[in-house]
């Protein structure tokens, strides 16, 4: 055999020694996080009627309840959740809210808007992390998620995404992840925030990004503040 074909297996073979190597680390290291995550709460989960005292008036937002199926509900694994429609005084401008607070981080991170909305016929066509500047001087870093829907008369929704973890805001799941990899007990309380409006004629795609960015800074401080008796201030990460 040629000194080049023996060089080829070696190098073939080194590289499939590597990738078995790289599979089952990652492996054990996926097990490890999902049986932490897996492990039963330590906390008291959040009352339902504390979420419900939510503000309905939030600067020039006014709020109105939009009812969840029990279904629904049981689907999402929450331990309290508020689902409302906000308009602006003055526009024509309106968003959806929905907040998910749980202390089983397992059972939420599946729950993110590009697993549910395609999961349910949406197509994403667009995603990019922002970080919005809050009055205090802190970033809220989040997602802006666009879904399209249907064919001749084309449905389009702007998703604002981010998540409160023991008081630290997060655009995504990787601060579960890395909190459940220090050890199980270390996730208090984890909130996911959609901020939810329709792109139309009306509401083109940029002013759809301006709405749903404006309240999710006008509401951040009163989503925050449900959870001032578990945790201190949050903060980015």
């Amino acid at each position: 055999m040629a000194q080049s074909d023996k060089l080829g297996r070696r190098s073939v073979m080194a590289a499939a020694v590597v990738a078995s190597f790289l599979m089952l680390v990652f492996g054990l290291a996926y097990r490890v996080v999902a049986g932490r995550l897996a492990a039963p709460a330590t906390t008291t989960p959040i009352d339902p009627a504390t979420v419900q005292r939510f503000p309905m008036q939030i600067g020039e937002w006014m709020g109105q309840d939009v009812a969840i199926d029990e279904a629904t509900v049981r689907a999402t694994d929450t331990d309290a959740h508020i689902n409302r429609r906000y308009s602006r005084q003055g526009s024509l401008e309106s968003v959806n809210l929905y907040v998910a607070c749980g202390v089983k981080a397992r059972d939420l991170m599946p729950h993110r808007p590009e697993v549910c909305y395609t999961g349910n016929g949406w197509t994403l066509t667009e995603r990019r992390s922002v970080e919005l500047s809050l009055s205090d001087g802190t970033k809220l870093p989040c997602n802006i998620i666009q879904f399209s829907r249907g064919g001749l008369n084309t449905q389009k929704v702007l998703v604002l995404d981010y998540y409160i973890v023991d008081g630290q805001y997060c655009s995504d799941v990787s601060l579960l992840r890395s909190k459940a990899w220090r050890g199980s007990g270390t996730v208090k309380y984890v909130a996911q925030v959609q901020v939810v409006t329709s792109i139309t004629a009306i509401m083109t795609a940029d002013s759809a990004t301006r709405s749903v960015s404006a309240f999710a800074v006008d509401s951040v401080a009163s989503i925050a503040g449900l959870f001032e008796n578990t945790e201190g201030n949050p903060t980015s990460e």
